[in-house]
């Protein structure tokens, strides 16, 4: 299997690969790009203090109409530790394009701002957005993508197994965002992943499609199922939340009818870590609901990676504000 092998020694993109000047999808991001930010975020979390006036002088705004812990408390303690300046702006009960156009608002705010972080319900507004700022507009989630959080996850999976050399991911639940940018930074750096969801919630197939063509090139291998057995033999199980933001008034009945199956427990990460050396280890991107989608006893066991995951949302994303600024 052809996979991403990253040297911490080696921190730098090469001669020809430039980086990208907004993240709006993972799509955005080369293999290379990913290792940047990967060491990157090694050398930060292992050494703070030289990255600590990387942002001096510099502010970002955070344009929230989705609320968030740890999205926004990461990166707005993330920048603070990088020498910048982090504004929050709620857009909770006006949107973003509402008031003014958006195209208006992104022109009026590259005039002030050294960055936007963004996260909304259409991923048609980060894009609008991307497409109309001069400054670096980072996805910090939209209905389509998290790859912020992503980024985070594969990260965490690397700290947790040394090498992402083939590895292999299983997500249980609902095709959503998250499993969107899982399964395209999975391919991209050779990890092969398992998506098993209830009939009717796969992921969208735009999403495979780009996923399965850079697993190609890679060596990994991307598979759709509703087999829960087919979980066997991998190295993390990540779930999450049954029903998404936005979908609480309108589909909550409906899901949870349709996923009570597809609860993570203790039995289901036995099957997982079948024939491994080690047991398998359990990711969630946070918020969850205990009892639903995972039982205490996985989220609570020595195998759970979720707060780690949670600490490296920081890590990775500086690292990523540093490739975007070009300072890493």
């Amino acid at each position: 299997m052809a996979t991403l092998s990253i040297d911490p020694t080696t921190a730098s993109l090469k001669a020809d690969t430039k980086a990208p000047r907004h993240l709006a999808s993972i799509a955005d991001l080369t293999p290379e790009h990913v290792a940047e930010v990967f060491n990157t975020a090694g050398a930060m979390k292992a050494a703070p203090k030289p990255w600590s006036t990387m942002l001096s002088g510099q502010s970002w705004v955070m344009l929230f109409e989705k609320p968030s812990l740890r999205t926004r408390v990461s990166f707005e303690v993330g920048i603070t530790k990088l020498g910048g300046h982090a504004m929050y702006y709620d857009h909770s009960k006006t949107r973003i394009g509402v008031r003014e156009s958006i195209k208006d608002y992104a022109k009026n705010l590259e005039r002030w701002v050294d960055g936007i972080i963004a996260r909304t319900f259409a991923h048609d507004t980060l894009t609008q957005l991307a497409e109309h700022a001069s400054v670096p507009v980072i996805n910090a989630l939209t209905d389509h993508e998290h790859p912020c959080q992503a980024l985070a996850d594969l990260f965490t999976l690397k700290e947790a197994l040394g090498d992402l050399g083939g590895a292999k991911l299983a997500w249980v639940g609902d095709g959503n965002n998250v499993c969107h940018s899982l399964m395209l930074l999975a391919a991209k750096l050779g990890v092969s992943m398992t998506i098993v969801t209830p009939k009717g919630f796969e992921p969208q197939f735009s999403v495979v499609k780009s996923a399965i063509a850079d697993a190609e090139q890679t060596g990994a291998t991307i598979t759709l199922t509703h087999n829960l057995d087919l979980i066997a033999g991998h190295d993390a199980v990540y779930t999450d939340t049954w029903v998404s933001m936005g979908q609480e008034d309108t589909q909550s009945m409906l899901r949870h009818d349709a996923f009570g199956g597809f609860q993570v427990d203790g039995e289901l990460m036995a099957l997982a870590s079948r024939g491994l050396d080690h047991a398998s280890h359990f990711m969630h991107c946070l918020p969850a609901h205990r009892g639903e989608e995972v039982t205490d006893e996985v989220i609570d066991s020595p195998e759970s990676l979720v707060y780690d995951q949670a600490e490296n949302r920081m890590w990775t994303q500086n690292a990523l504000i540093a490739l975007l600024t070009g300072k890493s």
